[in-house]
Parts: C-alpha cells; sequence; structure tokens
C-alpha cells in the first residue's frame, strides 16, 4: 500500500517526472527522460517512486492529452532503458489495467493516445511473454484480444529495450496528430494531410492582352481548378477505417469496464 501513499512528486524522480510531462513543454525532452530511468537504475526505492509518480500522473487530468502523451513517451522510454524491478510493477494487471481505463470513452481520448497505450501493451507481450513473472500485461492482452480490440500493427524496426536518441524530432507539438509506437524518436512522422495543397501556387492567368487593364475574374470552372485540394479516396478511406477502429475499441473497453467492480482496481 506504500506505493500509493503521499505526494508522488516530491521524490527526486518524481519532481523529474513532473518536469518531463509539463504541458508546456515544446517537445519530448529526450535528456531529462533519460536522467529519469538514471534515477530508477540508482537506487531500491526509485522504481516504486517512478510508477507511483508515472501513475498519478495518468490519472489526475486524463483529458490533459498533452500530459498523457508525454507522461506514456516517459513510461515507454523507462521500460526501454531500466530493468526487472521496474518491469515487474509496469506489467502488473493492475497497472496496465489503468491504462486500459485511460483511453476508455469516460476520457473521449485522441486515437493518438489509444494507440500508444494499446502499442504498448502489444509491444511488452511479445518482449515479456516468456517471463511468468510479467505475465500480468500478457493476460490483459489476451483480454483484450478476446473482447475484440483491434491493435495497431506492430513496426518491423522496433525493438524491445533501445536507447532513445536524445535529438529525436518531437511528435507531440500537436496531440492531434501522433501516433502510437516507438517512442517517438524513431519514427519519422508524416506531413500534415493537406500541406502540399496549401503551398503550392495557383496556375497564373495566361493573356495576350498587353493593356494595364487587370484580367478578368475567373470564371467558375478556372475556380474549380485551382481550388485547395480534398482528401484523396485512399486517404479518405484510410480516415474513415481508422475511425471505426476507434469506435469498435471504445465500444469493447466501455463494456470492460462496467465489468470492474468499484474498489477492486487496486487489489493488492
Amino acid at each position: 500500500m506504500a506505493l500509493f501513499l503521499g505526494n508522488p512528486f516530491t521524490t527526486p524522480v518524481g519532481v523529474k517526472i513532473e518536469e518531463a510531462t509539463h504541458d508546456t513543454l515544446p517537445s519530448e525532452d529526450w535528456g531529462l527522460n533519460l536522467e529519469i530511468c538514471d534515477l530508477i537504475n540508482s537506487s531500491e526505492d526509485s522504481a516504486k517512486d517512478a510508477v507511483k509518480a508515472i501513475r498519478k500522473r495518468l490519472t489526475q487530468n486524463p483529458k490533459n492529452y498533452k500530459i498523457v502523451l508525454y507522461t506514456l513517451v516517459v513510461l515507454e522510454t523507462c521500460v526501454k532503458n531500466t530493468g526487472h524491478k521496474f518491469h515487474v510493477l509496469v506489467c502488473s494487471k493492475d497497472f496496465v489495467q489503468e491504462l486500459v481505463k485511460l483511453i476508455g470513452p469516460k476520457n473521449d481520448p485522441p486515437t493518438s493516445v489509444q494507440e500508444k497505450v494499446l502499442s504498448l501493451i502489444q509491444s511488452w507481450t511479445e518482449a515479456f511473454k516468456q517471463h511468468p513473472e510479467l505475465s500480468g500485461v500478457c493476460q490483459v492482452y489476451a483480454d483484450l484480444k478476446h473482447k475484440g480490440v483491434e491493435f495497431p500493427p506492430p513496426e518491423a524496426d522496433a525493438t524491445p529495450i533501445i536507447t532513445p536518441s536524445k535529438s529525436a524530432s518531437s511528435s507531440i507539438g500537436s496531440v492531434g496528430g501522433g501516433g502510437g509506437g516507438g517512442g517517438g524518436c524513431s519514427n519519422p512522422r508524416p506531413a500534415p494531410l493537406g500541406a502540399a495543397a496549401a503551398a503550392a501556387p495557383a496556375p497564373r492567368q495566361q493573356s495576350n492582352n498587353t493593356s494595364s487593364s487587370p484580367p478578368p475574374p475567373p470564371t467558375q470552372q478556372q475556380q474549380e481548378t485551382v481550388a485547395p485540394l480534398g482528401l484523396t479516396p485512399e486517404v479518405r478511406s484510410k480516415l474513415e477505417k481508422e475511425l471505426a477502429v476507434v469506435e469498435s475499441n471504445a465500444s469493447v473497453l466501455s463494456d470492460m469496464l462496467t465489468e470492474v467492480t468499484p474498489g477492486q482496481e487496486h487489489a493488492d
């Protein structure tokens, strides 16, 4: 029970976690994230203190999606750069179920948050499936799959334990555009939809008239020709499929969360 008592942001690692997940940050602070990993690896109690702070950060304001995403990135970085003691804590069924509740319909999470949480659960299951003491995450993953939750496709180049680059570019400058995956440091982010169209200059009017009078206004057909490009059928289809997945997952998660008995979330 000591894990859940007191202010988690007064410990050395808790102070750093709060600093690394502040919503005023323009991007992830990879140097600070790795400093958190060093603190976790430096003492016996830091792993518990870190999990306590991460859990509090995720649950105190679950609709501040920027803080949530920064915290999930810190969590992912710590799993990839710390040891067994930390892994046992975050792979417990109790902790992973907290992550699942985070993406329930009550919090109306954006796709980026939902995909990040599901990606973490999936990658931890794959990485630790041979370790019985870390089976809590595997049980939650199997339950979600059985209930019909659709997970994002795993990345071909993802590895269970890596050291992220400190110079990695940000994936959370705009909360709505990110996706889940390998910590945000190994995945180049696509340009925003419509950026190319917005930057493209409109065609110039061709005319043999040498007078100084301004050209006539474009016809309706010409206006349609130079109008900004919209979504292609392929992009629209992809977005519709992703939306359907999000809605389906939200429905399943809602049903699962109603099965949780109040007061039993922290059975241990």
